[in-house]
Order: structure tokens, then C-alpha cells, then sequence
């Protein structure tokens, strides 16, 4: 079923590859991937992809530069070895947060990165929650948005009592919080950061005796979310949950969330922890290979995507 459809894994997240070709019941592709002597990247693909549908699977997550240049190299080694069609799955993808222009003399750097994907040879991008929606228009190829949003709310949706409320950690996260909320039939509550008489940032909502769940697309620094925790905390919340589909956990974010009173921060495996993440009891991952590999099959035969999200 599968002779005419290969997975390929960039280094970046080479266990998830893994895990969606499990999914699919076939080998990984055969490729070298590794550095010259100098650093430059080199690759070279281990069989025969003429004719076939061809799949690269790589975050462009920290190292982002050295992640991405190995995408693109990948892509264009499978353009010339003469693959019918190459589709790049971007889990993360980086530079998303550079998605418009905020001030004079500023690149718009996810525009950039879409036109080196489109120049290098991918014929699609399918890739999981953009930190902005406009950015699926940047690219002149088709884009299959993915929501590991989903993902994260069936896996808490078990644990659910009623009485939880959810709380977007900023304005940009409200659509998704409301998302989320309508989805778990919960209550939503907004973070306020006027400053105002030193009561603010607050929540706007009761969450008084209330296990908070917060939803985002990323952690980062965890700035935005632990000043939510704190908000949560300082209203008498009974608990904080975090949900977010990215960690990036950069610097000191995983001693801050271990230090925090977050109770527990759910992950997907967009991104492969780095091992201080690995060894905080705070933090649990969920996978993403099932629906990736759902999606797989659906592009191989031209079936439709948006069904899939119907089902969760």
C-alpha cells in the first residue's frame, strides 16, 4: 500500500519521525545526513525516490538556522533525485513569531522562510499550529494547518470535573482559549494587563476556588505564562494547568515552571525535550504522531484533511 510513499527525518526530531512511521507501518528513508568538515551540511538520499511521494519531517526548533538549512538541503537533494512530490512537515515552525511588520525597518522573516521552502522544491507544508493564521498565506504552495490544540484537549478531557475554567495568558491566545472552552464546554477568563492603581495584570473572570487551565500555542521564557499562574494564584485559584502545543523552553523557563505553582504543564512532542524538560515531574508529553500520521495517509490519497479534526 505504502511502495510509493517514503518518510524522511531531519535530526531535529528524529523520535517523532520514528513514531509516525510506526504509525504507518514502514521503515524510515534512507538518507545520510551530516556535516563537512567545515560544518557545511551534507546529504545524500539512500534510495530510489524517483516518481515517489515524498515526505521531510523536521522542526525548525533551536538550533533554528542549522534545522533549517538541513530542510531545505533535504528538500532539494529529493527535487534532483527526481521525487514526484515532497512535502514538508514542520511541526514547529520557526521564525513564526516575525509574522509582520511591528516597526520600522523590520524584516517580516516567516515570509522569508516560506519563499526558501517554495524555492528550495516543497511542493506542501503541513505543519502545526502557526503562531498567526496569515501566515499560511505567505506561502505559494498549499498548506495544511494542523491543531495540536486538539490533541491536548482529548488528552485532558478525561480528567474534566465541570467546574475548571480556561484562561487565554494575552489578547493574541483569546481565539484559541475560546476555542478550547467551547470545545470542553468550559468557562472562559481573560488576562488584563492595564496598569492601573498596582492591581494589574489580573484575570477577568472568577476562577476563585477553580482549577485554571491555560491554553497557548507556545512556552518560550515562560514569561507570559508564569504572570498568568501568578494572576491565577493571587484570584485564589485552586490549581493551574498548562496546556501549550510548542516547548521551546528556552534558558531558565524549566526552572521557572519547577519553582512555579503550575501543578502540570502538558506538552506535545513537536519539539523533543532537552533534558533538564525530561526530568521535571511537572511535564508530560502527549504525541502528535498519530494524527500526523493520519494526515500522511490522507494527502497520499487525496482525501479530505478538515475531517480529521471533526473526529476529536
Amino acid at each position: 500500500m505504502w511502495s510509493r510513499l517514503t518518510l524522511f527525518a531531519g535530526n531535529s526530531n528524529i523520535s517523532l519521525a520514528q513514531k509516525v512511521c510506526s504509525q504507518l507501518q514502514i521503515s524510515p528513508g534512507k538518507a545520510l545526513i551530516s556535516r563537512f568538515s567545515d560544518g557545511e551540511i551534507r546529504v545524500e538520499i539512500g534510495e530510489n525516490v524517483r516518481g515517489k511521494d515524498t515526505y521531510v519531517l523536521q522542526s525548525t526548533c533551536p538550533p533554528v538556522n542549522e534545522n533549517l538549512m538541513e530542510l531545505l538541503v533535504i528538500i532539494d537533494a529529493l527535487k534532483r533525485a527526481s521525487a514526484r512530490r515532497i512535502n514538508a512537515i514542520i511541526p514547529y515552525y520557526g521564525y513564526g513569531r516575525q509574522d509582520q511588520k511591528v516597526k520600522p525597518r523590520v524584516p517580516i522573516a516567516a515570509k522569508v522562510v516560506a519563499d526558501l521552502l517554495s524555492v528550495a522544491g516543497a511542493d506542501r507544508v503541513i505543519t502545526i499550529d502557526l503562531h498567526a493564521d496569515q501566515i499560511e498565506g505567505f506561502f505559494s504552495v498549499p498548506v495544511e494547518h494542523l491543531f495540536g490544540t486538539t490533541v491536548l484537549t482529548e488528552a485532558i478531557r478525561g480528567e474534566l470535573k465541570g467546574d475548571e475554567i480556561i484562561v487565554a495568558p494575552d489578547s493574541g491566545g483569546t481565539a484559541l482559549a475560546r476555542f478550547v472552552a467551547e470545545r470542553l464546554r468550559l468557562d472562559l477568563a481573560l488576562m488584563d494587563y492595564r496598569e492601573e492603581n498596582g492591581t494589574y495584570p489580573k484575570i477577568v473572570g472568577s476562577v476563585k476556588g477553580r482549577k485554571v487551565i491555560i491554553f497557548d500555542d507556545m512556552i518560550d521564557t515562560g514569561r507570559t505564562v508564569l504572570r498568568t499562574v501568578r494572576a491565577a494564584c493571587a484570584a485564589w485559584a485552586d490549581s493551574v494547568q498548562v496546556c501549550v502545543v510548542h516547548p521551546v523552553l528556552s534558558g531558565t523557563c524549566v526552572e521557572k515552571i519547577e519553582e512555579s505553582a503550575i501543578a502540570k504543564l502538558l506538552v506535545t512532542d513537536t519539539i523533543p525535550l532537552c533534558e533538564k524538560a525530561r526530568a521535571c515531574s511537572k511535564i508530560h508529553v502527549v504525541s502528535i504522531a498519530p494524527m500526523l500520521a493520519e494526515v500522511i495517509k490522507r494527502v497520499h490519497f487525496e482525501e479530505s484533511i478538515t475531517s480529521i479534526f471533526k473526529e476529536y
